[in-house]
């Protein structure tokens, strides 16, 4: 009993060396997850913070992935640009949903809105020294009125756009509609994930838009 509880004592000191050694000053944790992201059958350790540093939209939040190497506890990667602020998620306030790992992919979900409301997943794999987003799908509409459902795949270029309008014989919002097209190039990561440059597409056949 007293092997196990050393244990589980050197664990957690560990983990909370790992923190507070890389953690931005004044901030606090909102989730810590573990799992394996760079296919070394070595779990990493992601780590979102809410920082003391504000903008318009509230506190900046500070996304850190450590890699624990030779014993030690190392920054993979950071930013501060694939987490929306505090008050990013108008009036339902903070956009925050979760983060997990699945199958060494690193996924992001947030949402917000009000009676329009609006939810994103971001699905990031360590590829070519950063960690690339591969994946994207988002849900934005209204009960009533129409929902519209975007799946993107950034590695094959396959995106499927689905318009679905709930009543279309009373509504002001045209017909459902469904377009599948290829887009390749995009390059997105966790550092230019959120920036101010919009990255808009233009379906060709509906001209529906849709910002990544």
């Amino acid at each position: 009993m007293k092997k196990v509880l050393f244990l589980l004592s050197v664990i957690l000191g560990t983990c909370c060396f790992a923190q507070k050694e890389f953690q931005p000053k004044g901030s606090e944790v909102i989730e810590t997850v573990d799992g394996d992201l760079d296919g070394d059958k070595i779990p990493e350790k992601v780590i979102v913070y809410n920082t003391k540093d504000t903008t318009d939209m509230g506190n900046i939040r500070e996304i850190q992935i450590l890699k624990k190497a030779n014993g030690k506890w190392t920054l993979l990667e950071k930013s501060r640009n694939a987490v929306l602020e505090s008050k990013g998620g108008g009036m339902m306030g903070d956009p925050y949903g979760e983060t997990s790992i699945e199958k060494g992919v690193l996924i992001i979900h947030q949402s917000g809105g009000s009676s329009w409301k609006w939810g994103y997943t971001d699905k990031y794999r360590f590829q070519n020294g950063h960690f690339e987003l591969i994946g994207y799908s988002s849900t934005y509409g209204r009960p009533g009125d129409y929902w519209i459902d975007v799946d993107f795949n950034l590695s094959t270029g396959k995106l499927i756009y689905k318009k679905e309008v709930e009543d279309e014989t009373i509504s002001d919002y045209g017909k459902s509609v469904q377009e599948t097209i290829t887009k390749k190039g995009l390059k997105i990561n966790l550092q230019n994930r959120n920036n101010k440059e919009e990255r808009k597409i233009v379906l060709p056949k509906t001209k529906s838009e849709i910002y990544i």
